[in-house]
């Protein structure tokens, strides 16, 4: 985890980091190819042109990728998308989304 990540993650509330940790852990062993960068303040995991941003708020933790690149995870969890594009998860919510899920949200969202 580079500096700048680990000065992020330090900073969120301390609920959230496990649900950070477990996605970031999936989106680089998932697309080990990603970069890394801050955009708008936040993590963003980018190949090509393709990005998934994943912020942290009083809420949880807020992915945003467009529906129609995010592999039906939305449709499959209506009551978790809020807004277009985005993905918003309370710990209790990602405890009920397996990593197979999570794993094909993010190559939909990375990789296409």
């Amino acid at each position: 985890m580079d500096e700048e990540l680990r000065r992020y993650r330090d900073d969120m509330d301390g609920e959230y980091r496990a649900v950070f940790d477990r996605l970031h852990r999936l989106i680089v062993a998932t697309c080990p190819d990603a970069e890394m960068v801050q955009s708008y303040g936040m993590p963003t995991y980018r190949i090509g042109r393709r990005r998934l941003n994943v912020g942290v708020w009083k809420h949880g933790l807020s992915l945003y990728v467009s529906p129609n690149r995010d592999g039906g995870f939305s449709a499959r969890h209506p009551g978790l998308a809020s807004g277009k594009g985005t993905i918003r998860l309370r710990p209790a919510d990602a405890a009920g989304i397996t990593d197979a899920e999570f794993r094909d949200l993010i190559r939909a969202a990375l990789l296409g």
